[in-house]
């Protein structure tokens, strides 16, 4: 089996085992928890039903008005900030889902915007992450010439360190701007940034939400959106590089059974319908043929004098010479017959054995 072959099913099989334990660990660390939480809220629904005096109707009506009526408290979500804020999310697959169109017209210009814009942000990103390696590739080698190091060039493993580490700045730094305008945790504010720049996007947190930030601060809504364009371009450098490294790998176990082949193809030598291999194998063919074509036999140099050849009553037999006689002596070997040695692509029928008498072509 090829290597490429190994490599993909070896990948399902540790992606799906990845899901198994990622599904065993969040089931763990989290059904628990669900499930007190669910507890209480049960038990505070009871609470404010009996405590007002209203029936359960009333109680889901007042929780959907509070939920419906949250996106709101951000101010306009469909004025130009608004749409601009969404439609960033949509182009970077971000998907918070704080905001979401209710006409048809809307929906139907997200799907046709969607199919535009995605693939134009992505080619946009990993361009932006090419320039982004380029350029660190260059700070390398300046690095390494002004610690007099012997070998100055950039390799993938110093780019991955650099990407790596401006991810994480940039991650950190973004944490503490959201932790001090949103009044989150800075812990919070690791989680959302990294939710958001790999583009998972879950819409638990988003920024932007609250005080009318979208109509009454510009410069903090100025700020998200460079944050996610410059990040989502920092990162994507960084995945580029693991990527193109997987890709890399895929590519030189093709070319490396692709060299194997070809020099596997050069080690046969053909017998008229036959092949044998360099390791003395023999695979039959069709008599007569060299390679599935029909060979004439008035294209080959005749080396025999004899009238075995069949169909014919006198002549030579001609041969098509793939390769020296003298790398292949130890397939056909010879019976010495007292003989004057020959030139090096001269083949006597009589000094052949018996079972190739007939089928002595090389």
């Amino acid at each position: 089996m090829k290597k490429q072959n190994v490599r993909t099913l070896s990948l399902i099989v540790c992606t799906f085992t990845y899901l198994l334990v990622g599904a065993a660990v969040f089931d763990a660390l989290e059904s628990e928890t669900e499930k007190k939480r669910c507890e209480e809220l049960s038990a505070l629904e009871k609470q404010v039903i009996k405590k007002y005096n209203i029936s359960k109707d009333d109680f889901h009506v007042m929780e959907l008005v509070v939920l419906k009526a949250e996106p709101h408290k951000a101010g306009h979500q469909w004025k130009f900030a608004g749409a601009f804020y969404y439609a960033t999310t949509v182009l970077t697959t971000i998907g918070y889902g704080h905001s979401t169109p209710n006409t048809v017209g809307g929906k139907l210009f997200t799907m046709c915007y969607a199919i535009v814009g995605i693939p134009l942000g992505l080619v946009m990103f990993q361009s932006i992450g090419e320039r982004l390696n380029k350029f660190s590739s260059v700070v390398i080698r300046n690095v390494k010439r002004m610690l007099n190091c012997k070998n100055v060039e950039a390799s993938e493993i110093n780019l991955i360190c650099v990407v790596t580490t401006l991810s994480s700045l940039t991650i950190a730094g973004g944490a503490a701007a959201f932790s001090r305008y949103e009044g989150w945790s800075y812990f919070d504010s690791v989680y959302y940034c990294f939710i958001t720049l790999t583009t998972i996007g879950f819409g638990d947190m988003v920024a932007l939400q609250k005080d009318q930030a979208l109509e009454k601060k510009p410069e903090y809504v100025a700020f998200a959106l460079i944050f996610i364009l410059f990040g989502l371009a920092i990162v994507a450098a960084s995945l580029n590089l693991l990527v193109l490294r997987f890709v890399t790998m895929n590519t030189e176990d093709e070319r490396r059974d692709e060299a194997e082949a070809l020099q596997a193809a050069q080690g046969a030598v053909r017998l008229e319908g036959d092949v044998i291999t360099a390791n003395g194998s023999i695979l039959s063919g069709q008599p007569g043929t060299i390679g599935g074509d029909s060979s004439s036999n008035e294209d080959a140099v005749s080396v025999c004098s004899c009238s075995c050849y069949p169909g014919r009553s006198s002549g030579r037999h001609r041969y098509t010479v793939r390769r020296s006689p003298s790398k292949i002596a130890h397939l056909l070997p010879l019976q010495p017959m007292g003989l004057p040695s020959a030139g090096p692509e001269t083949l006597v029928c009589s000094e052949l054995p018996p079972l190739h008498t007939h089928r002595a072509s090389i």
